[in-house]
């Protein structure tokens, strides 16, 4: 049986929305493919969709741009593969590059999109826990006509449920503020060995540093999954917000990870308990990671694979 019936290559984001207006929820977009064709041949689907709609040829979603105030804006049909060579983002968007660069293998990585893995909805995602630490907001065409940015959260309602409805709206781009002077991030994940697998766990960490680059002015942090929705770490932020750098700082924030992120056990990932040593290791390694890359104004991501 076909998996679909019609198969259509919009050029603008208003004629994608058109489209799946004709079939008046029965069409679905496609970019990369990697998740959406992965369920239309593994689950029950009693009749084909009426029709795909490709975004790949909309321009608007395969930009990246830095803006006149310094914020990068990301077309959401960006693949994670253009993302990893990007220089700008390597240099003042680390942890977006790091966490796109460990996505699947480099066939994913080349026709998976960014944007796909967080309409996605899954609260393990690599892109969307840096995104999280990004401050990023989404853009949003609603197939009402309404075109407007939201918080990054603002897009999930639990694991693997969108706030969009995959046959009417459309996710078009990203954009967050880039690293200035004194600010850096970084990603580090915990998977089993073979590189395809599911992230057992992530994190991702933003930092901003005072001038004399001393203390902690501003800290973001995303642990995913720990929470059914992906969600910041706010209190090991609190933990380090205006402390010093070194080490006592980071053995508090360790400290305050323990007490307030509780991940649940995963039958396919690992055990609650694993999860929850892991999130330490990962702190030690991210933290100081995106600390020293403050410091020093260099940035190289680490992890990344290659093809």
């Amino acid at each position: 049986m076909p998996l679909w019936k019609s198969y259509h290559i919009p050029r603008t984001v208003d004629e994608a929305l058109a489209t799946l207006a004709q079939y008046g929820g029965a069409a679905r977009i496609v970019a990369g493919g990697t998740d959406l064709m992965v369920d239309l041949q593994y689950t029950d689907h009693v009749q084909p969709l009426e029709a795909l709609v490709d975004v790949t040829r909309v321009q608007e979603m395969l930009d990246i741009h830095q803006e006149a105030d310094d914020s990068c804006r990301l077309g959401a049909a960006v693949t994670h593969a253009t993302i990893v060579k990007s220089t700008l983002l390597e240099a003042r968007a680390t942890c977006l590059v790091e966490s796109c660069g460990v996505v699947g293998g480099p066939q994913v990585r080349n026709v998976g999109t960014l944007g796909g893995n967080v309409a996605h909805a899954l609260p393990a995602g690599d892109g969307t826990t840096s995104l999280m630490a990004l401050d990023a907001q989404a853009l949003v065409a609603w197939g009402g006509g309404l075109h407007e940015w939201l918080p990054l959260p603002a897009l999930f309602r639990g694991p693997g449920v969108s706030a969009l409805d995959h046959g009417k709206d459309l996710l078009v781009a990203f954009r967050f503020t880039l690293c200035a002077p004194g600010e850096a991030t970084a990603f580090k994940r915990i998977m089993r060995p073979q590189g395809v697998a599911l992230p057992i766990l992530g994190c991702a960490v933003w930092v901003k540093l005072n001038a004399a680059r001393t203390h902690y002015d501003d800290v973001r942090v995303c642990v995913s999954p720990v929470a059914p929705k992906p969600v910041r770490a706010v209190e090991v932020e609190a933990a380090l917000r205006g402390q010093p750098v070194g080490q006592q700082t980071l053995e508090n924030a360790v400290a305050a990870a323990h007490r307030t992120l509780h991940p649940r056990a995963s039958a396919y990932r690992a055990t609650a308990e694993y999860r929850q040593h892991m999130i330490e290791t990962l702190l030690r390694q991210t933290l100081p990671l995106a600390t020293e890359r403050a410091k020093t104004g260099e940035a190289r991501a680490e992890g990344v694979g290659l093809g």
